[in-house]
C-alpha cells in the first residue's frame, strides 16, 4: 500500500467519523423540531375552539388558526423527507467507514506479503468504489440542504402567519387577552424552529460539496 493511498484512506476514514458524529447532531434537531411542531398542531386546535367561542369578532383569528394547523401538518411531512435523507445519509457514511477501516487491513497485508500485487488490484477496485461511494454522499448532502432550505421558506410563512393572528387577536373584544396569549405563544415556537433550522443549514456537513 503506498504511502500516498494510506494517507488517502485514513483521511476518508478521519472524515466519514466526523461526518456520521454531524449527522447524529442534524437528526436529534429535527426531532426536537417535529415535536415542536406537534405542539403548534395542539394549540391551532386550541386556538380555533377559541376562537369559535369568541364568535364574529374573532373570525380572521379563527382562519390563521387553521392555516397555522394545516402548516404544522406539512412542517411534520416536510421533517419526515428530511428523516429519510438522514438515514440515507446514515447509510452511506457507514460504509465508507466500514470500507476505510477494510482497506486499512488489506494495505498492511500487502505491505509484506507475496499476495501484494494482487492485494493491490482489490485496493484500487476499493479506491473505484470508494470514490463512486462519496459521489453519491455528496448528491445526499445537495438533497438534505435543499430539504432544509425548503423547510425553512416553509417556517418564514408560518411566522408570517404566526404574526398576523397576533394583530387579528386585538379585535377579538373580550377574547382579545386570551387570543393575543395564544397568539404570542405560536409565534415563539414558530421563532423557536426558524432557529433551530438555521443553525441546521450552517452545519459543517453541508461544506463537503
Amino acid at each position: 500500500m503506498s504511502a500516498v493511498m494510506a494517507l488517502t484512506v485514513g483521511a476518508a476514514a478521519s472524515g466519514a467519523g466526523a461526518d456520521l458524529l454531524r449527522i447524529v447532531r442534524i437528526n436529534e434537531q429535527i426531532k426536537r423540531i417535529v415535536g415542536v411542531s406537534c405542539q403548534i398542531n395542539i394549540m391551532a386546535l386550541n386556538a380555533i375552539f377559541l376562537a369559535k367561542r369568541a364568535g364574529s369578532a374573532a373570525l380572521g383569528f379563527g382562519v390563521l388558526s387553521n392555516e397555522l394547523r394545516v402548516f404544522s401538518h406539512e412542517l411534520r411531512n416536510c421533517m419526515q423527507t428530511l428523516n429519510a435523507l438522514i438515514h440515507d445519509c446514515v447509510n452511506e457514511v457507514s460504509v465508507s467507514l466500514r470500507n476505510s477501516r477494510q482497506g486499512r487491513l488489506l494495505g498492511a497485508v500487502a505491505a509484506g506479503g507475496a499476495a501484494a500485487p494482487l492485494l493491490g488490484r482489490v485496493l484500487q477496485r476499493r479506491a473505484a468504489e470508494g470514490e463512486a461511494q462519496a459521489r453519491r454522499l455528496s448528491s445526499l448532502r445537495r438533497q438534505l440542504r435543499r430539504a432544509l432550505d425548503d423547510a425553512f421558506q416553509m417556517v418564514e410563512l408560518g411566522g408570517v402567519l404566526a404574526k398576523s393572528a397576533k394583530i387579528e387577536a386585538a379585535y377579538g373584544q373580550s377574547f382579545a387577552p386570551s387570543l393575543a396569549q395564544v397568539s404570542g405563544e405560536f409565534d415563539g415556537i414558530v421563532e423557536e424552529i426558524r432557529s433551530a433550522l438555521e443553525a441546521l443549514r450552517r452545519s459543517p456537513f453541508f461544506t463537503g460539496y
